[in-house]
């Protein structure tokens, strides 16, 4: 009886696997309107942000140039041209963080980290670099709203 009761609990998720691939599920609109190439990826702009040059001593204006940095950070996510932005752990390379951009090419990521006051400012500094990437990476994003408790 025991018996029984596995097949019939177990027999449709294993028959469905092996019986299925994954273009079975391949959604064309979906696909169009992540921008996704035949093998579901695209490119972004990935950008590498350090130490800059700059060393501004006065502790307010850089608390204020970093409060600017965040909410620049948060009006990019909403305007859809940066999907992923988070800092590193200390490092001898001086990394201090990395965006994924949306965009396509260097010129258009310039422009828009033209906006981010940090960088403005010197206290970072950039190196930008197209990537190839899943084309589903946007869509994490409604989740990682649904997880987040506060803001930083």
């Amino acid at each position: 009886m025991l018996r029984l009761l596995l097949l019939m609990v177990l027999v449709p998720f294993t028959g469905r696997s092996q019986t299925e691939s994954p273009a079975n599920h391949y959604n064309q609109y979906l696909a169009d309107s992540l921008g996704a190439d035949a093998y579901g990826m695209r490119m972004y702009q990935f950008v590498l942000l350090k130490t800059g040059d700059s060393t501004i001593t006065d502790k307010e204006k850089v608390t204020v140039l970093f409060k600017g940095h965040m909410e620049n950070i948060s009006k990019l996510v909403a305007d859809h041209k940066l999907i992923i932005a988070g800092p590193f752990a200390k490092n001898l390379l001086q990394y201090r963080g990395l965006f994924i951009f949306t965009t396509k090419t260097k010129e258009a990521t310039e422009a828009l980290l033209a906006s981010d006051p940090a960088v403005k400012s010197g206290l970072l500094k950039t190196e930008i670099y197209g990537w190839y990437g899943s084309a589903a990476l946007p869509m994490y994003l409604p989740f990682h709203t649904q997880i987040e408790k506060s803001k930083h």
